[in-house]
Formats: C-alpha cells, sequence, structure tokens
C-alpha cells in the first residue's frame, strides 16, 4: 500500500512544535497546545464597482495563490459617495483549512514573503487580542504563481491566521515556531 501524502509543516507540528510550546508555556496536556485552525485569505476590489472583469480576474489568480476556488464576496447595502449598489460584487476571499492551509502556509513563508522589496519581516502588531493574526501583503505578484505579465492591476490582499491560541503571547510563539518571520525587536 502507498503512503499517505501529509504537508511538511503539518508533520513538523506534530513532531517539533507541539513539544516546543509544551515546555514553554508548561502546558500539562497536548491538548492544551494552540493549533492553527483556518487561514482567510481576503481581497477587496475597489474598482470592481466599474469593471465587472477585475472580479473574475481576481478570482483566477487567488485560485491560483491558494489551491483553493475562490468566491467573491458582495456589497450588503448602497452607498452613494462610492456608486456602491447592494448586491455587486466587491472583492475575494478564501478559507483554508487542513492540508492545504499548511501547503500555502509553507509557500507563503519559504517562497512568497522573501520576495517582498526591502523585506524585513513581518509586523507583529496584526494580533487582535484573541490568538489570531492578520498579516497584509501589498502586491500578489510576491507568490511565484502569478504570472507578472498577465496581471491588469496589482492588488493587496489581507491573510488572516486564526489560531486557537488564548493570548495573544501563545498564538506569536505558535507562528514563530511555523517560521514566520516577525521582525526582531
Amino acid at each position: 500500500m502507498a503512503a499517505t501524502y501529509s504537508p511538511r509543516l503539518k508533520d513538523r507540528y506534530k513532531a517539533e512544535i507541539v513539544e516546543n510550546l509544551k515546555k514553554q508555556f508548561q502546558y500539562t496536556s497536548v491538548m492544551q497546545v494552540p493549533k492553527l485552525e483556518k487561514i482567510c485569505i481576503n481581497q477587496g476590489i475597489g474598482d470592481a464597482v466599474s469593471d465587472k472583469k477585475m472580479i473574475e480576474s481576481a478570482v483566477k489568480e487567488m485560485t491560483t495563490i491558494t489551491g483553493q476556488k475562490a468566491v467573491p464576496t458582495y456589497s450588503t447595502k448602497d452607498i452613494s459617495n462610492f456608486k456602491l449598489r447592494k448586491g455587486v460584487a466587491i472583492g475575494v476571499r478564501v478559507t483554508l483549512r487542513g492540508d492545504k492551509m499548511y501547503e500555502f502556509l509553507d509557500r507563503l513563508i519559504a517562497s512568497s514573503l522573501p520576495r517582498i522589496r526591502d523585506f524585513k519581516g513581518v509586523n507583529d502588531k496584526g494580533f487582535d487580542g484573541r490568538g489570531n493574526y492578520t498579516l497584509g501583503i501589498t502586491e500578489q505578484i510576491i507568490f511565484p504563481e502569478i504570472d507578472i505579465d498577465k496581471v491588469s492591476k496589482i492588488q493587496g490582499m489581507d491573510i488572516t491566521f486564526v489560531t486557537s491560541a488564548p493570548t495573544d503571547k501563545e498564538a506569536h510563539a505558535l507562528l514563530t515556531e511555523f517560521g514566520i518571520p516577525f521582525k526582531k525587536k
């Protein structure tokens, strides 16, 4: 019987990260150790109100980056100042769980973040007080899956790491163990 595939970071979490966090925070049980539950990627596209093709290209790019079908997000109310109608597509989002989540995180850390110009580490001020971390990326072209020649407009995106950690300190330690390069103080 063939061996089943398991992502590299998932195996590392089970083998090393759980033990390191257990020692660091004096957990009595393995079940107390925080884990990464999901990664939510969100991209707001303001110009989509006037150009419908931008949503289609954003869905295609996001699907290529994550390996999972992206869905458009729609406005919930009319805002006349932005010429926005209720029900108009204004963004794209994807929620990754399981193996796809670990694969995306691995690609983000290993190949995408180092491609950012003048990269000195990610800011550690993106924690929300409940153990979740949001990282803002200004250009989608840092992902090697995106062909720069086919990009119509450079867009940014928000990547939210949802963890089971009760505090920001524990979530910071978990994400550092995974290899997210936070800025040195």
